[in-house]
């Protein structure tokens, strides 16, 4: 059974409780990240609390405790469950009141809830999509604007992930006035004449804590890197695709709409992209 955290109390999962009325469970109102364990490690964790601060800041929560002590939580965890590859979940939500309304609680008055619970994936690194690919399909992005927000939120990348298993294919990229966003729970890539061409940040895409590592990787590898807005068309008659999350890595895409990229297997960019990647972050987990 795995021992999780709520609010200052490392519990059996079974005993771990939060009120219904919780502005998580009733507004979605909350935030969250998810930092992945290679060899009992934690990888890019201090970009993860750069964003969840951030994601604290434009929600006007507060920040429920320290940067060390989340740490120190986050390592807690990972010992106690006996993790060596995996995931730790981390949500803060505004909390409660005791009563259901649409306005923000008093901050002063109403502590943040603060969970956080491990997934154990064996082997996570050496993922068998990534020597084969996954492939995706286009949907429209109908979420709401402030995409840069990890909030709670995942009704629609969920429905989306659904589409994708319908239709026999592994994920949904979004699509806005023609123009990719992201992937369900990723961002999107595609490679054209060795260049790498990702959409821009702004408040239209999450802005990934494996995104910035992977094009700070592919830079310093003298890769070409353009930040822009790419369509789904482009996308189609890209050489290679690939995506990147905290817990997928680097991803190949080898087919989109039913369109296969290059021959079919994964492109010789994100392959590397994927061993760079894995070898540095290992060299600076915590």
């Amino acid at each position: 059974m795995r021992t999780v955290y709520v609010n200052g109390e490392y519990l059996p999962e079974t005993e771990a409780t939060v009120s219904i009325f919780d502005r998580g469970f009733l507004m979605a109102d909350g935030v969250y990240e998810v930092t992945s364990v290679l060899g009992g490690k934690l990888i890019d964790f201090a970009g993860h609390l750069a964003r969840l601060e951030r994601s604290l800041s434009e929600l006007e929560i507060k920040k429920p405790a320290a940067y060390d002590d989340l740490l120190e939580i986050h390592r807690e965890l990972v010992r106690a469950n006996d993790i060596e590859d995996g995931l730790v979940y981390l949500q803060v939500t505004r909390g409660s009141d005791g009563d259901r309304d649409f306005v923000f609680p008093d901050a002063e008055t109403t502590e943040p809830t603060l969970v956080l619970f491990t997934q154990s994936k064996p082997g996570l690194a050496d993922n068998p999509a990534a020597k084969k690919g996954i492939k995706v399909i286009s949907i429209e992005d109908i979420r709401w604007g402030r995409r840069d927000i990890k909030t709670v939120q995942l009704l629609y990348p969920s429905m989306g992930k659904m589409m994708a298993k319908k239709a026999g294919c592994d994920d949904a990229w979004m699509i806005e006035d023609g123009h990719v966003t992201e992937g369900t729970s990723n961002n999107a890539y595609i490679v054209k004449g060795n260049k790498i061409v990702t959409r821009h940040l702004s408040n239209d895409i999450l802005h990934g804590i494996t995104r910035a590592a992977v094009l700070r990787f592919a830079r310093e590898a003298q890769m070409e890197v353009e930040e822009r807005s790419f369509t789904i068309d482009e996308a189609r008659e890209a050489d290679e695709a690939f995506v990147t999350s905290a817990s997928a890595f680097v991803m190949p895409v080898v087919e989109i709409d039913g369109v296969t990229l290059g021959d079919g297997t994964p492109g010789r960019v994100a392959t590397r992209l994927r061993e760079i990647y894995l070898d540095e972050s290992r060299k600076t987990a915590v």
